[in-house]
């Protein structure tokens, strides 16, 4: 029963957060356009409905596509979230799990099916293991994983683009590139002439994957602990900066994949100039999901939807594309917000508490009675 009221909270909690946004929304909105109704139509209709009100497949699976990467970051950031590790190094992970799998699948070429696996593992191990820096840096000099992360990013972004532009850049193109990948290592299309890919299929593998993981699990086990309570783990004989390396390194195994995932299925070459910005959404959607790797995907659909309907504000109402990132901010700062509906929460607790002392009271009555 107190699961069952806590879980209502952190529902009503999401839902108000989410609404909070979308008012703060409007008020942006309407400083750039008149037409405050028609923007919102394109924001929170057109993503899956066009204007006669019939249902758009295509515009599905433009939404469905975009979820991919961060379902990926998404499931990362829960991980490590759930250490109580506040890395920020997924958006570093995807651009550099990208980068791997793309060169492995211009420069190595094997047979199909082995190709791709060999890609996405390439580009998801060595994404796991710069994780091992920030992670090392918080168990053997306590420095924050917040910081070093966040830096980490630009180290990566700027190694990866000192050796696109120097090194890989096919020069024949009018940007900087890299020369096309071998069709062996694309993934396949899931919907024909759609970006949607059977990027998405595994996505959803990896959501159960990492869900047994974390529940069914004794290291899942560990790092939901010692995100509770560290000290408490360390002295009931946990090995606390082992699980903290764990975590970070899984986070960065699942951003490194969902990087090689969405550029070979996506693109034909590796052409991202700048972090893309898979991680910072992933992070929104871990906190959407309080951190259970099963609600990962609705939050990244949330997300996806809302991107697809800002895009369409943009285009149609002259919204300015940057209004996604105001409702990811809002979103943030009510769910970072430990007092917000504080008290509505506090009044839950205390119902529950007389609702149990009153059942323990009409049990221990009805033991008497019966025993008279």
């Amino acid at each position: 029963m107190r699961n069952k009221r806590m879980f209502l909270f952190e529902a009503a909690r999401g839902f108000a957060a989410i609404l909070l946004a979308l008012a703060v929304a409007v008020i942006f909105i309407a400083l750039c356009t008149d037409d405050v109704g028609g923007a919102l139509e394109q924001m929170l209709l057109r993503p899956l409905f066009a204007k006669n009100g019939t249902f758009n497949a295509n515009s599905l699976w433009v939404v469905l596509s975009r979820m991919i990467p961060t379902i990926f970051t998404g499931l990362a950031v829960c991980v490590m979230f759930s250490a109580n590790q506040f890395n920020l190094a997924a958006e570093g992970g995807v651009m550099l799990g990208g980068f791997l799998a793309t060169l492995v699948g211009i420069y190595v070429p094997m047979a199909a099916g082995l190709h791709l696996v060999v890609c996405l593992l390439v580009g998801a191990v060595a994404a796991a293991l710069t994780m091992l820096l920030p992670a090392l840096l918080k168990v053997k000099l306590g420095a924050s994983e917040m910081v070093s992360s966040l830096m980490l990013n630009y180290i990566i972004m700027y190694v990866v683009l000192h050796f696109l532009n120097n090194n890989f850049a096919d020069r024949s193109k009018g940007s900087t590139q890299t020369f096309p990948f071998l069709q062996t290592a694309a993934v396949p299309d899931l919907v024909p002439n759609t970006d949607l890919t059977w990027g998405f299929v595994i996505a959803l593998v990896f959501v159960a994957l990492v869900a047994v993981f974390l529940f069914r699990t004794r290291w899942g086990y560990a790092i939901r602990m010692i995100g509770i309570n560290q000290a408490f783990s360390k002295y009931s004989g946990m090995k606390v900066g082992s699980v903290i390396v764990l975590s970070q390194v899984i986070g960065g195994f699942l951003a490194g994949l969902g990087g090689g995932i969405e550029v070979l299925g996506r693109y034909s070459t590796f052409l991202w100039r700048e972090l893309p910005g898979y991680g910072w959404t992933g992070v929104t959607i871990a906190i959407l999901a309080k951190n259970n790797p099963l609600m990962v995907p609705f939050a990244a659909f949330f997300m996806a939807y809302l991107e697809r309907g800002c895009e369409l504000m943009r285009t149609n109402a002259g919204v300015p594309a940057e209004m996604l990132d105001i409702i990811q901010a809002v979103i943030f700062l009510f769910f970072a917000a430990e007092q917000f509906l504080a008290r509505y929460r506090q009044k839950l607790v205390v119902k529950g508490a007389r609702e149990e002392m009153k059942q323990a009271f009409d049990s221990e009555a009805a033991a008497k009675g019966g025993n008279a």
